[in-house]
């Protein structure tokens, strides 16, 4: 089948690839002079499967509250007013209860964790290199309340057969030796997590993606979808070009609802703006091993080759891209506290991207109403994570093909119809 893949950031990519490995013909439209330029740039590093988890959490909203008052806070919401921001939120504080807060959690690690493993194949298979460890994740706490709050992940982790470990602060020190012992009072380790650079391995699978006959095109705008009866006949593009294809599949994070939004097709994925800074090792003693996370800033500190990247903060903003140096303060904050001079900071590297969100947090993945239009979106803060098993399972629906773990609950259809 000739197939149209709208987006060439990670989720893109690696659905063209999956797709292009059954055997399809495709074509990758991207309005960047490149793959990963925009979301996928330079996120955190972490490919966590345990830790894949809803914001939308029993206790979140008090603690939003909280945050709102925090010098350093991992939660900013910008003062505007806007109809669909509203709406999202809406969304999420319905989804806050501990009933749905443990069927949102399973359903993304299920896809997290099976992720992991098509991405452990594709590295065997092609020797694709990224800066990748695999090391794991170690979850740090500063304080005992925290400690005592991780028991219902540990549930949920229990269930799914994840394997982690409570460890004290001296078992802290043993996986990561660079830590400040005495700003942390224990973790939870997950030693099945890995780490690597999202742009790098992006821009390599899309390179072997084109040894396989996929066709990108760059600097490519897209302005509509031209629809005939109940499918899609071709994506119109800004120079009035029409690409026709059997199969569409949207993969534009949170640009996605406006695409869809003509076809009455409300999408609720909302773009949720992260930051992180990169900086070059200057003590490699002190340096993390691998990917710590931060509970009290909600920061995720990722060493990759000689780099550490350090990611979080949650800014509704809408969709505005203005750095703001009170987030970097706060990314330098959690570092230097936790790994001391591991990283020269004055030379750190600004950067922020758009999360396309989910209320629940699980992605949107499958069909719609358009018999030939699908959706690979809104895998939030977890779309490196995610993004090797979601290109799979989506290649698989497409292609006809029984997905190898259960899926009818990541499709359109569970926020009610079919879109």
């Amino acid at each position: 089948m000739r197939i149209v893949v709208l987006g060439a950031g990670v989720i893109g990519v690696t659905s063209a690839h999956y797709l292009a490995m059954a055997g399809h013909r495709v074509t990758v439209l991207e309005r960047c002079a490149g793959p990963a330029l925009e979301t996928s740039f330079a996120n955190a590093g972490e490919i966590s499967p345990g830790y894949a988890s809803p914001w939308a959490a029993p206790g979140v909203p008090l603690k939003a509250l909280k945050w709102m008052f925090m010098k350093h806070a991992p939660l900013v919401i910008q003062p505007r007013v806007d109809w669909a921001t509203v709406c999202w939120m809406a969304q999420i504080l319905r989804n806050c209860s501990a009933r749905r807060y443990a069927v949102n959690k399973e359903r993304m690690v299920r896809i997290a964790e099976y992720s992991r493993d098509c991405l452990a194949e594709l590295r065997a298979q092609t020797g694709i290199a990224y800066d990748a460890r695999m090391l794991g994740t170690l979850q740090v706490f500063r304080t005992r309340a925290q400690m005592a709050a991780m028991a219902k992940d540990i549930d949920v982790l229990a269930r799914a057969g994840v394997p982690f470990e409570v460890l004290d602060a001296d078992g802290c020190l043993a996986a990561e030796p660079g830590l400040a012992r005495e700003r942390i009072v224990g973790g939870l380790r997950l030693p099945k997590d890995e780490t690597g650079d999202c742009f790098k391995f992006t821009t390599a699978l899309a390179a072997r993606a084109q040894g396989l006959g996929v066709e990108f095109r760059y600097d490519t705008v897209i302005a509509r979808l031209i629809a005939d009866g109940d499918r899609i006949k071709a994506v119109r593009l800004s120079t009035g070009e029409d690409v026709e294809a059997d199969v569409v599949v949207a993969a534009l994070g949170s640009f996605t609802p406006r695409l869809l939004a003509p076809f009455g097709m409300r999408l609720p994925v909302y773009p949720v703006k992260g930051y992180s800074i990169t900086l070059p090792v200057s003590n490699a003693v002190r340096a993390p091993v691998s990917t710590v996370m931060d509970e009290t800033y909600k920061v995720a500190i990722t060493r990759l080759g000689e780099r550490i990247r350090v990611g979080g903060i949650a800014e509704i903003a809408g969709f505005d891209t203005r750095l703001h140096a009170a987030r970097r303060a706060t990314l330098a904050q959690s570092v230097s506290d936790l790994f001391g001079d591991a990283g020269d900071v004055a030379k750190a590297r600004f950067w922020c991207g758009l999360r396309p969100m989910t209320p629940d947090g699980t992605p949107v993945i499958g069909a719609t109403k358009l018999r030939n239009l699908y959706l690979n979106t809104g895998h939030g803060t977890l779309g490196w994570t995610m993004a090797c098993g979601a290109g799979r399972v989506l290649a698989d629906m497409i292609s006809g093909v029984t997905p190898q773990i259960a899926c009818a609950d990541f499709a359109l259809a569970r926020y009610g119809g079919r879109g």
